[in-house]
C-alpha cells in the first residue's frame, strides 16, 4: 500500500448511488445490526447474575442520588423533580452514548470491515440499536418513579401564572395522554443518532483526534443543558426579562430542543414549538451533510482503519 493510499479516490465510488445504496440495503438487514448490537449488550454483562438490570440499577441509583441532593439544594419538590432528573439523564445517556460510541463505530469494527463486505450504515445502526437497547432499560426507572408521584405529576401547573396561555414561562398541563408524542420525539431522536453515527464516524476514522476533541466538549454541554438543573428556576428568578442574558443561550443549545421533545411529554410538560422546528431541521441538514461524506469517503473507511 503506498503513502497515497489516504487520498487517492477510488475509481467509481464517489457516487450518490453507492451512497443511499450503503443506507438502504443496511436498514434493510435489520437482523444482522439486531442481532449485533443485542450481542454487545449480552458480552457487556456475560457471566452477570443480574445481566443488562445493572444499567436500570446504575440509572436508578444515580437518578435517586442526585434527585434528593439537588431538590434540597433548588428548594424543589421531590415529587416533580426526581422524574425531570431521571428522563433528563435517560434521554441524555442516549444522546452521549451515540455520539461517543458512534466516533468509534468503524474503529471498533476493524476485523468486521476488513472480512466481511458490508454496508458501512450496518455499524452505525449496530451502535444505535445497542444504545436503544440501553435506554430500554433506563425506561424501567422512569415508569416506577410516575408510578410512585403519579398524583403530583398529573397535576396542572405553571411557573407564571400565563405561562400557559402566553408562552413566558414554563406550563405543566400534567400527564395526559400527550405523553404518547415521546414517541415521535425518540424516533427524531434516533434519526439523528444515525446521520451523527454515520458522519462522526468517518470523521473519527481518517482524524483519531476528533474523538478527543468532542469527548472534552460533551462534559462541557452536559453542564450547559438543563439536565441536573431545572430551567424552571430561570422563569421562577424573575420570568424572561429577569433572566434574558441565559435563556438564549439554552435555546441555542440544539441539544436542549432535543431533550425536552422527549422529555417534556414524559414529566406531563408542554413542548414549545420551536424545539420542534430545531429538531427536525437538524435532522434534515444533518443527513444532507451525512450523504456528502457517505458520497466522498465511503469506499476509504477500510483503508482508514
Amino acid at each position: 500500500m503506498n503513502a497515497d493510499t489516504d487520498t487517492a479516490p477510488v475509481p467509481g465510488s464517489r457516487s450518490w448511488k453507492r451512497a443511499f445504496d450503503d443506507i438502504r440495503t443496511g436498514l434493510r438487514q435489520r437482523e444482522l445490526w439486531g442481532h449485533l448490537g443485542w450481542q454487545d449488550i449480552k458480552q457487556r454483562y456475560r457471566r452477570s447474575v443480574i445481566g443488562p438490570f445493572w444499567l436500570t440499577i446504575t440509572q436508578g441509583v444515580i437518578a435517586l442520588g442526585l434527585g434528593l441532593l439537588y431538590s434540597q439544594l433548588f428548594g424543589l419538590p421531590i415529587s416533580t423533580f426526581l422524574p425531570y432528573i431521571v428522563t433528563g439523564f435517560i434521554v441524555w445517556g442516549f444522546i452521549s452514548g451515540c455520539i461517543t460510541e458512534g466516533m468509534q463505530t468503524f474503529i471498533s469494527n476493524e476485523g468486521l470491515i476488513k472480512q466481511m463486505p458490508a454496508p458501512l450504515t450496518i455499524y452505525a445502526l449496530r451502535t444505535v440499536w445497542r444504545q436503544t437497547l440501553m435506554a430500554a432499560h433506563n425506561v424501567i426507572v422512569y415508569v416506577i418513579i410516575v408510578a410512585i408521584f403519579f398524583p403530583a405529576l398529573s397535576q396542572q401547573y405553571a411557573v407564571q401564572e400565563d405561562a400557559c396561555t402566553t408562552g413566558h414561562g414554563l406550563c405543566h398541563p400534567g400527564i395526559d395522554w400527550t405523553i404518547l408524542s415521546a414517541v415521535p420525539g425518540f424516533v427524531i431522536l434516533a434519526l439523528n443518532a444515525g446521520w451523527v453515527t454515520l458522519m462522526l464516524g468517518v470523521i473519527s476514522t481518517r482524524y483519531r483526534d476528533i474523538p478527543q476533541l468532542i469527548n472534552s466538549l460533551i462534559q462541557l454541554l452536559f453542564y450547559l443543558t438543563p439536565i441536573v438543573w431545572p430551567i424552571d428556576q430561570l422563569y421562577a428568578g424573575g420570568g424572561r426579562e429577569g433572566v434574558s442574558w441565559a435563556l438564549p443561550i439554552i435555546e441555542l443549545n440544539p441539544l436542549y430542543h432535543f431533550v425536552q421533545i422527549v422529555r417534556a411529554p414524559l414529566i406531563g410538560q408542554h413542548i414549545d414549538g420551536a424545539s420542534w422546528l430545531v429538531a427536525i431541521g437538524i435532522t434534515i441538514v444533518g443527513w444532507a451533510l451525512a450523504l456528502v461524506v457517505m458520497r466522498n469517503y465511503r469506499a476509504r473507511v477500510s483503508y482508514w482503519v
